[in-house]
Formats: C-alpha cells, sequence, structure tokens
C-alpha cells in the first residue's frame, strides 16, 4: 500500500489483486501532476493559481489503478476503463478512502460514454489503437467549452498520440516535463466540417494455412487487444500443436485475447464447454465476436472478465490453454502467469491439463514443476515453448 497526497486528501492506494509483496505503486507522476493541474497548483499550465471547474460530469479514462478516481471521488466522476483489474483496484481504493459505493460510476469501454461529458481525462494508455477508439466515442459528448486534459510519462506520449487527438478532437499542446510527466492540453473543435467520425474498430482478420488448428477462422478484434492486426507468433505456434480429439468435456481458454485458440478448440471439439477468460473488456467482447462468427450454434460458450481463474469452480475444468503475458503497463512482472498457473492447477480435475505457451527465456517449467510437480516440454522452436502440466491427486 502506498499514500497518494492531494489538495482533496491523503489516500492509501493499492493495485488489485492487493498482493503485500508487489512493489509496484498504484499511482504515478503522470496521475499526480494531472492532479495538482485539476487544483492549479501547477506552473506554467492553464490552470495555474486557478482549479478546474469540476462540478459538471467528470470523465475518467483508463486510470490504471483508481488513483484519479478516489482523489476526484467527491466530484463524482464516471471512470472509463479497459481492465476489469483497474475497475476492481478503483472500487476498493474509492471504499478505502470512506466514499459510498455509487460515489463514482465504474464503467467499461464497451459501455455507452456519458452523453455529455464537460471534463474529460485520459490516462494516455499503451496501445494507440485503444486511444484512438475511446477518443472516437467519446467525441460526440463533448461541447465547445469541456476541458481535455490527458497525461502520461514522456516515453508514453509520442507524436502520433498527440496527432490523434488532434485530429479527433481539436487543437492539442503539451505542457512541461515534471517528473518525466506530461499532460495533453485539447481543445474540442465546433467546427462541423471536423466533427466526430466514427471509430474504425473493430477490425477482423482471416487466419492463413500455417495457423495449425485455426486455419480459416475468422479473428475479430476490438480495439486495445493483443496483437489486433495480426495473429501473434506465440499464439500460432500453440495453435499449430493444440491438443485436440481429448474428449475434454470443459475448454479454459486463459487469457484468451481475441479467443482464437478458445475457438479452435470449439470448432475441433464441438461437445464441449469452452469458457474464454480475460481481465480485458475489449478482448471479451473480440473473444465473443471470434466464437460467434467461428463456431457451430450447438457449441457451447461463456465469457468471463474477471482475474484468471478465481470465479471457475474447483475440479470442473479438463484443460486449460494459455498464453500468459508477462508485461503489466510498462512494467515486466511473473505475477500474473503464476496467479494463472495456479489458479489453473484448482479448476483442473484431476487428470486435467494445462497446457501453455510463453517465451523460452521465462523459464515457465520451473513454476509448473513447483506447482504440479511435472512438466513435459510438447514442442518447441529458438522463440517459444510449449509446456503440459498434468494434475495429479497429491
Amino acid at each position: 500500500m502506498n499514500r497518494l497526497s492531494t489538495s482533496w486528501g491523503a489516500y492509501d492506494l493499492t493495485r488489485f489483486p492487493e498482493d503485500p509483496r508487489d512493489p509496484l505503486r498504484a499511482w504515478s507522476a503522470a496521475d499526480a501532476y494531472l492532479l495538482r493541474h485539476l487544483a492549479g497548483e501547477t506552473e506554467g499550465t492553464e490552470a495555474e493559481g486557478k482549479p478546474v471547474d469540476l462540478s459538471g460530469t467528470v470523465a475518467v479514462v483508463g486510470d490504471r489503478w483508481g488513483a484519479l478516481t478516489t482523489a476526484l471521488a467527491e466530484h463524482g466522476p464516471t471512470l472509463i476503463t479497459d481492465s476489469f483489474l483497474a475497475r476492481e483496484a478503483a472500487r476498493a481504493n474509492v471504499a478505502r478512502a470512506g466514499f459510498a459505493p455509487d460515489a463514482v460510476r465504474l464503467s467499461t469501454t464497451c459501455d455507452a460514454p456519458p452523453s455529455r461529458i464537460d471534463v474529460l481525462l485520459v490516462r494516455v494508455p499503451k496501445s494507440l489503437a485503444l486511444l484512438e477508439d475511446q477518443l472516437h466515442r467519446l467525441a460526440p459528448a463533448l461541447h465547445a467549452g469541456t476541458v481535455v486534459v490527458g497525461t502520461g510519462m514522456v516515453t508514453e506520449i509520442h507524436t502520433s498520440t498527440l496527432d490523434l487527438f488532434e485530429r479527433i478532437i481539436g487543437p492539442t499542446r503539451t505542457s512541461l516535463a515534471r517528473q518525466k510527466a506530461r499532460l495533453i492540453f485539447s481543445t474540442p473543435d465546433p467546427d462541423p466540417e471536423h466533427g466526430p467520425s466514427p471509430s474504425p474498430w473493430p477490425r477482423s482478420y482471416v487466419l492463413d494455412d500455417d495457423s495449425g488448428a485455426g486455419a480459416g477462422l475468422t479473428a475479430v478484434n476490438h480495439a486495445g487487444v493483443f496483437c489486433a492486426e495480426r495473429l501473434d507468433i506465440g499464439t500460432r505456434f500453440l495453435l499449430q500443436h493444440l491438443p485436440t480429439g481429448k474428449g475434454a468435456a470443459h475448454i479454459v481458454d486463459l487469457g484468451c485475447g481475441n479467443g482464437v485458440l478458445g475457438t479452435a478448440a470449439a470448432v475441433a471439439d464441438p461437445e464441449a464447454t469452452v469458457t474464454f477468460i480475460d481481465e480485458s473488456y475489449p478482448a471479451m467482447a473480440s473473444a465473443e465476436a471470434t466464437f460467434r462468427a467461428n463456431a457451430a450454434d450447438s457449441t457451447r460458450a461463456e465469457f468471463i472478465a474477471g482475474d484468471a481463474l478465481a470465479t471457475v469452480p474447483a475440479g470442473s475444468v479438463d484443460l486449460v490453454l494459455n498464453n500468459p503475458p508477462f508485461h503489466t503497463h510498462q512494467a515486466t512482472s511473473g505475477a500474473t502467469a503464476w496467479r494463472m498457473f495456479s489458479g489453473a492447477r484448482a479448476a483442473l480435475r484431476p487428470g486435467g491439463e494445462l497446457w501453455v505457451v510463453g517465451n523460452r527465456h521465462l523459464d515457465y517449467h520451473v513454476k509448473l514443476r513447483k506447482l504440479f510437480g511435472n512438466s513435459q516440454v510438447v514442442a518447441g522452436n529458438p522463440k517459444f515453448v510449449i509446456l503440459r502440466a498434468v494434475k495429479r491427486d497429491r
């Protein structure tokens, strides 16, 4: 837990799920810079000495762990997030700060945005596509008087970032850098010719013949989904060795992204129930669209936005397919993979199998042997390895 001091108060903040061993902070210099600007405490910005009026409708987009939402909770902001983990962190941090559950509105990037926004605050995401989609979706709610401020670390704000604000919102400039963070100021353009245009997302592509069990499938991708323009090479490698014909009654595509692994498994085993799980709301929308575009009507599926396998009953799964991420925003971490592997062992029936694809240097076999007592290399190439772990009674 770490404390963020602001003009509105000091708040103890945590990431989600809470882990006392987690060394990563639940807020950044970019969050603190934006809050100082809103309070009129920053030099050389539009609000120098003059707080931003927060009495209207305030929308906070992409708040990583709820720091902005918590600090501004007394103004009743709407949080718009693509992440289940960020949403739950915001919920917990707002409650810890002593606010009622309905003090803020928790929304996702797949929900309809507010009809009118007077102050729009944007935490610049890693994905330029996600930023593009969200600005397109939010632009119709802006008016000539809307205050639009973006924030991010200097390594996250590029010319392409500013070009999106300029093209979709209106005239854009940046602040000076403070503690390696920067602010973005955009003025909504009232010119009808500049008016809002539709988002180019979602997009789709057809998997080629080199995609193993996925060949010929249509992959649908919402903005912000990993490798939305093409099939990532790790998933391609697992598709080329996908376990099929095992008679698995319940298959889980864990960290499913656009859902091509689970969809390929569903097409190969149409009697199986397939559960798609990801902490990303755009990923879940993509997985469901991919499944509906390819799978037979008789194939059963469920789609869960959540933290790994936390909501899946213990001992109910026959096969888990997993291509785990090893980044949390800009930070490299093995915590997510460990949580996925631990959850998989709990969810699997005795004799059930976890199949994992990952970069060789990540040494996932060490984690699997510690959890399962076994780990077998199914296939490998110079970059990736596919591992199989079987749940055994101990």
